[in-house]
């Protein structure tokens, strides 16, 4: 564990750089629905139409989409909280990029159709975001 710890650096950068790749990850999603569902140039003129259209694995990339995007906010305005209030950096990181990491994991349990180790990895997303506002709370008093 504590290898895995030390990958993560303790500048600001790392948890830009975590908030970056999670706010790509819709787009990941919307790329990988529409390449398993076999969107053509012509769906380009209505491509929500396509994406809405679409069944199985295709189906479940475009929920995961969207529940990224649903979910994105709350981890963005968790970890800018948790740095504007000081929170140590490295903590922030380990937590910014933990969310990252179990969001992938959620995408994936999503489009193989594993419901319920999805929605504990939703769970522990969350559980991520909501620690670093403790943290900020925590050190505010």
């Amino acid at each position: 564990m504590n290898a895995l710890l030390e990958l993560v650096s303790d500048t600001a950068a790392s948890a830009i750089w975590a908030m970056v790749i999670a706010s790509l990850l819709p787009l990941a999603m919307a790329l990988t629905a529409k390449a398993i569902g076999g969107f053509n140039l012509a769906d380009n003129a209505h491509p929500r139409d396509f994406l809405q259209g679409t069944t199985g694995a295709a189906a479940r990339a475009n929920a995961a989409q969207q529940n990224s995007y649903e979910t994105l906010p709350i981890f963005l305005a968790a970890v800018l909280t948790a740095m504007l209030f000081f929170v140590p950096q490295s903590i922030i990181n380990i937590l910014a990029w933990l969310y990252v990491l179990i969001r992938i994991g959620f995408c994936v349990a999503y489009i193989t159709n594993l419901a319920t180790f999805r929605s504990i990895l939703w769970v522990l997303s969350i559980a991520c975001c909501l620690m670093l506002f403790y943290l900020a709370i925590r050190v505010s008093i």
